[in-house]
């Protein structure tokens, strides 16, 4: 018998095309529901860059039947959440309620993205508001090194560029621009519609179908041009009290066959306190209060990323620590302990993972989009644990090569810029 729960998942798909899954949570009274468009910043180039970012802004702002005060208030009035984000690779709009006020949510959410105004007055004031949003992440360093890695990792290419966009196109954008991309994207060819909690599937189908199913299939998004990865060594100079020191190698799409071979590496570069980095370079050495590895998985490509905020002083060191343990990695079996740890560490971080409705919204999402399918609780803890210790090893033999490596240094350096002499591994 299984010690996990089964999941009580459904798919249903639309005479127009739109996948709708949900998930049955019986012990919970809320519900969540997303409308997710499987297109994101890096199919923008030229006068788009920040479209899509854009566009999220201005579904709140208003249709035909309800401002965006009424907006608001319409979801206030029945202690509702409403909430979207813009990434790479998707876009969602979702809201989260008590079981009985799920008519009313989907009305306002669904109304949204049917009928946005993209008022002019309206507009001009978002523009306002998102340049302000791009000042606030420029004065955030980390912010800025992270942008700076990923525009020289991913070079000319839509995963290497802002998904806000830049102060010259966020100006630019119209209302006509707009109208047109809303037309070209958000269709049942580009849309997945899911939900999680308190719900019975056929319910969550006639709703969607009422406002929906009527929509024209439209045209599915072009083809994706996989990028070339560069591995460029940065740096730049800037008045800050730290050095923000981003350290990555190659690694593999989001759907790649060796994909929880990576989170177990990746967990054990990085990924909690226990940490090799964090024992290495925070506890051991005191070099750095924040320092972690990061995975950034699209479909079809990825990166491991290190970060690491410390002094401008003590950069070269802590960029020969995270070689020490590259080093480490490809020419030593981790133990049966250490990976016994992190493998526990990815299934406790998965289990918690999905104990809200939110949370559960947002994998049938992600699962749907990127896989096409539903990986039951049992595959994907079984995934974990058919990691080796040779599939690290190999793993970081493949990846961990200096002529792959990248590395990004901002803030005050001190004179320590240096070669690729340091990243030998």
């Amino acid at each position: 018998m299984s010690q996990y729960q089964p999941r009580q998942v459904q798919t249903t798909t639309l005479a127009n095309g739109l996948e709708i899954v949900t998930e049955k949570m019986p012990s919970v009274r809320s519900v969540a529901v997303g409308i997710w468009i499987a297109s994101g910043s890096r199919l923008e180039s030229g006068k788009e860059r920040g479209i899509a970012h854009f566009l999220e802004h201005m579904l709140f702002k208003g249709t035909p039947s309800r401002n965006a005060e009424q907006i608001a208030r319409a979801m206030d009035s029945i202690g509702g959440q409403l909430d979207a984000f813009t990434a790479k690779e998707m876009v969602s709009y979702n809201t989260k309620v008590v079981d009985e006020h799920l008519p009313i949510a989907w009305d306002v959410l669904s109304d949204m993205l049917l009928n946005p105004l993209f008022d002019e007055s309206e507009l001009e004031k978002e523009k306002g508001v998102i340049l302000e949003e791009l000042k606030m992440e420029f004065d955030n360093p980390e912010y800025q090194a992270h942008e700076l890695f990923t525009k020289g990792v991913w070079k000319n290419h839509g995963l290497g560029q802002s998904i806000i966009g830049t102060r010259k196109t966020i100006q630019e954008f119209d209302r006509g621009m707009l109208v047109d991309y809303h037309a070209r994207i958000y269709g049942p060819a580009n849309m997945v519609v899911t939900a999680a909690g308190s719900l019975e599937h056929e319910e969550v189908v006639k709703l969607v179908e009422s406002r929906l199913g009527s929509l024209p299939p439209g045209k599915k998004l072009p083809k994706l041009k996989a990028p070339s990865l560069a591995a460029p060594l940065q740096f730049k100079n800037k008045r800050l009290q730290q050095a923000h020191v981003y350290l990555g190698a190659p690694s593999y799409p989001i759907g790649h066959e060796k994909r929880f071979v990576v989170y177990v590496l990746n967990t054990i570069l990085g990924g909690g306190m226990s940490s090799r980095l964090f024992q290495n370079i925070r506890e051991r050495q005191g070099l750095a209060y924040a320092v972690m590895s990061e995975l950034m998985a699209y479909r079809d490509n990825g990166y491991l990323a290190v970060y690491a905020g410390t002094s401008p002083q003590s950069v070269r060191r802590v960029v020969e620590s995270v070689m020490e343990e590259f080093r480490s990695l490809k020419q030593e079996l981790v133990s049966q302990e250490e990976l016994r740890r992190a493998k526990e560490y990815l299934k406790g971080s998965l289990l918690l993972s999905l104990e809200s409705t939110n949370s559960r919204m947002s994998n049938l999402a992600r699962q749907q989009m990127f896989f096409g399918r539903f990986a039951t609780m049992e595959e994907l803890i079984a995934s974990v644990e058919s990691v080796t210790a040779e599939e690290v090893q190999e793993l970081a033999r493949e990846n961990f090569q200096p002529e792959k490596l990248s590395l990004t240094v901002l803030g005050k350096t001190d004179g320590q810029e240096f070669g690729r002499e340091v990243l030998a591994c």
